[in-house]
């Protein structure tokens, strides 16, 4: 079986993919949320598991249902479940594939590239005061609780889940600063949320076209605005694709050594 970590909309598709080529898949999502994504995507052939992994709890798991490889589709700035797949796999000494989506181009000139949450934050209030967030839900703490940030407006655009609004209201943002939609968005969209809310600076990650990196740069760029770029966490893989059809060469050579 293999194990694909596939809490992305590239994994499920890689997911589907190798479903449709005959084998058989296990798949990793973060929440229940991506699980039910998944499902949709790929119906019933596919073993899901939607609880956390740590190293030793992904080892486990790879044991269990005896996982002869596994794809790490996970999301680009997932540095920790990357890592610890990788691990794992050199533990019970399963071939490792990390499938790592392409850039968008930094083709605008008021892109800053940055590289941490605190240096974004830094970053962005010297550039505006009404911030608009589109760097999801798991380390808005840190832009919540920034000193850099106390004088300036934070509009975070998050998934449409009542954990992620729970999480949203607990640290304090109200219903007129949280934007609750799934994505990715066109850039006529993004340039009238940009515009309703008001927003001065932009603070994103390079997450490819897929994620909607592209969309969000052309609507700054239309209506003029500033964007803080947060960098793609830097790994050594052990192996690494760039396409699906890559994945599915590697899968195919490996599985048949």
């Amino acid at each position: 079986m293999i194990f694909v970590v596939a809490g992305t909309q590239d994994g499920r598709e890689i997911v589907k993919m190798l479903l449709e080529k005959g084998y058989d898949v296990a798949a990793s999502v973060v929440s229940r949320y991506g699980g039910e994504l998944l499902s949709y995507a790929c119906g019933q052939e596919c073993l899901i598991n939607d609880k956390p992994l740590d190293e030793a709890a992904l080892q486990e798991y790879m044991q269990e249902h005896d996982i002869r490889l596994l794809v790490d589709a996970s999301h680009p700035y997932a540095a920790n479940v990357s890592m610890n797949a990788i691990k794992a796999c050199a533990a019970l000494g399963i071939p490792y594939i990390r499938y790592e989506r392409d850039l968008s181009a930094l083709n605008y000139d008021r892109i800053t590239m940055v590289h941490s949450y605190a240096e974004a934050a830094e970053t962005a209030a010297k550039l505006g005061r009404k911030i608009f967030l589109t760097t999801g839900s798991r380390n808005l703490d840190k832009f919540v609780h920034s000193p850099a940030l106390q004088d300036c407006e934070l509009t975070a655009r998050v998934l449409p889940t009542a954990e992620v609004i729970a999480l949203c209201e607990d640290l304090g943002l109200d219903a007129g600063h949280i934007v609750a939609l799934q994505g990715p968005f066109s850039m006529e969209l993004n340039v009238e949320l940009f515009r309703k809310y008001g927003a001065e600076v932009i603070i994103t990650k390079n997450s490819g076209a897929i994620g909607g990196t592209d969309t969000k740069f052309a609507a700054a760029a239309k209506l003029g605005l500033p964007i803080v770029v947060i960098d793609r966490p830097q790994l050594e893989y052990p192996r690494l694709a760039h396409t699906y059809a890559a994945i599915l060469s590697c899968v195919g050579s490996t599985l048949q050594k």
